[in-house]
């Protein structure tokens, strides 16, 4: 299954947590000027929702002084919203949800919404695509987990792609986002599906030619893409 033409954006992010941790600052600003990359992918686990643990909102608001990239901060966390407020002061731009984490959905949208941020919904792979539906039109992106959250270098999961069909089709105009596994192996059958919002880590950061690597990703978002 394929989806039919979309006009949403190609959107290359990124995730810093592929990059030299020490260093994130300089790896953002080179993802966006030298690569161009179109957002920053930033992963926060709590250790809760997720076993890993990595960064929090006084790293994003170091982050933020160092760079005017879009931050697009995925939320792997428990009672996701007592995270809105800290993530809008520390500079956030896109806060990504679990659904799988909150039984206030709605309430948490509203909340994003009002501390001027864009909203972002993700599911974990064991999660049926139609939770979305109620909110979709609501949200600014869906990202549809690509493998299990909580760690990178994990192995794309084809079986995932119905999923992005299915909310391209029915939401033409939303940001479908995947991530987990996308490199240029992997993107065409995601592109196809419809999905205009990649992250990528490792395929990235840890190639010989990073720019060449996020212009492939681009191309293959494009070929499908009717707004370009």
């Amino acid at each position: 299954m394929s989806a039919k033409p979309f006009g949403c954006k190609a959107k290359i992010g990124p995730s810093l947590l592929s990059c030299d941790l020490s260093k994130m600052a300089e790896a953002s600003e080179v993802a966006m000027q030298q690569w161009g990359a179109d957002y920053l992918h930033v992963d926060v686990m709590d250790g809760h929702f997720v076993p890993n643990l990595t960064i929090g909102p006084p790293v994003v608001k170091s982050l933020r002084k160092n760079t005017e990239g879009f931050l697009d901060c995925h939320m792997m966390v428990s009672n996701p919203e007592m995270w809105v407020k800290p993530m809008a002061e520390a500079g956030a731009n896109q806060f990504t949800f679990h659904f799988e984490a909150t039984e206030n959905c709605g309430a948490i949208i509203e909340d994003i919404q009002k501390h001027g941020m864009k909203v972002g919904m993700s599911i974990k792979p064991k999660t049926p695509v139609d939770v979305i539906f109620p909110f979709a039109e609501k949200l600014d992106t869906v990202l549809v987990m690509t493998v299990e959250p909580g760690f990178g270098g994990q192995k794309f999961m084809e079986e995932m792609m119905p999923k992005v069909a299915t909310l391209r089709e029915k939401y033409p105009g939303i940001d479908v986002q995947v991530d987990g596994g996308l490199s240029p192996a992997t993107i065409d059958i995601a592109a196809k599906n419809g999905a205009n919002m990649i992250v990528a880590g490792s395929a990235i950061f840890k190639a010989a030619d990073p720019k060449a690597v996020v212009d492939e990703l681009r191309a293959a978002v494009e070929k499908y893409n009717d707004s370009n």
